[in-house]
């Protein structure tokens, strides 16, 4: 390549890497708009793993936004598992619901994961997943719930679970599907938003570590080193800056934009792409 095309190439990428970013842990899905930007600018991305890869940058973000409530649950879980602590049954219970909750997606997305992926992947199923996702987003956008941490059921859990499976669809966003289905049962919205993304990490673990080794040994991956790497940066910088956005969107109760935003883009993506 000569350097104008090596240069479009790391812009393209970057824009990619940013868009996995922004939109990953606001209720508008990354998956949709990675779908939409590639189509936009003619980008050419085959299958999921690239998703996954960007998608694990997106994972470490969270992992330090979430840092303390990780350690927390890892080490109250462990001293209700060990001395029977009550103060710490709560957290056990916890680990038990979002491992629960995990199962359904984790099922779903090593059966028809990839066919979903490949059937589902045009544009047009985007904007219309995007009004269905702008239609959940607005029947919650005034629930204000009063279930905190140890107050979540079994029920609450597979119901999160299913909805979070429902999102192997592009175009469905995770954090909206769980974050909606978390509010529905009665959660208040930092418990909806905590449970939500500590969902994200198993699910998205899980992935990373069967699809990205199979993308980094990839000749493919290995000749687009900097323009994966460019990548993989903007798309962590971007969601950490995002969610600790979202987490003040969510505190002031205006998820009403995003419900608008969807409905906009989604009406865009099927008259116009």
């Amino acid at each position: 390549m000569d350097f104008i095309s090596e240069l479009w190439t790391i812009i393209q990428y970057f824009i990619l890497g940013l868009v996995q970013g922004v939109t990953e842990p606001i209720p508008i899905s990354s998956s949709g708009h990675l779908i939409i930007f590639r189509d936009l600018f003619g980008i050419e991305v085959r299958g999921l793993s690239f998703e996954i890869f960007v998608n694990f940058a997106s994972l470490l973000a969270v992992f330090i936004i979430y840092w303390n409530d990780i350690i927390r649950l890892i080490k109250n879980g462990f001293l209700y598992l060990v001395k029977r602590d009550p103060a710490a049954k709560s957290d056990f219970q916890f680990i038990i619901y979002l491992i629960v909750a995990t199962i359904p997606v984790g099922v779903i997305g090593m059966l028809f994961g990839d066919a979903i992926g490949e059937a589902l992947s045009g544009t047009n199923v985007v904007g219309v997943t995007l009004l269905i996702t702008a239609v959940a987003i607005w029947v919650i956008r005034n629930l204000r719930g009063r279930k905190n941490d140890g107050d979540l059921t079994m029920k609450d859990a597979l119901i999160v679970g299913l909805t979070q499976a429902v999102a192997v669809t592009p175009g469905i966003s995770r954090s909206g599907s769980t974050i909606v289905a978390s509010m529905l049962v009665g959660m208040r919205q930092e418990t909806a938003l905590r449970f939500s993304f500590l969902l994200y990490i198993p699910v998205s673990l899980g992935t990373t570590i069967i699809e990205v080794p199979k993308l980094v040994s990839s000749p493919e991956f290995q000749s687009m080193l900097i323009p994966n790497i460019i990548a993989f940066i903007t798309a962590f910088i971007a969601t950490y800056f995002a969610l600790k956005w979202f987490m003040n969107i969510m505190a002031k109760g205006n998820l009403k934009y995003f419900s608008y935003y969807c409905v906009v883009v989604g009406l865009l993506v099927i008259f116009f792409l």
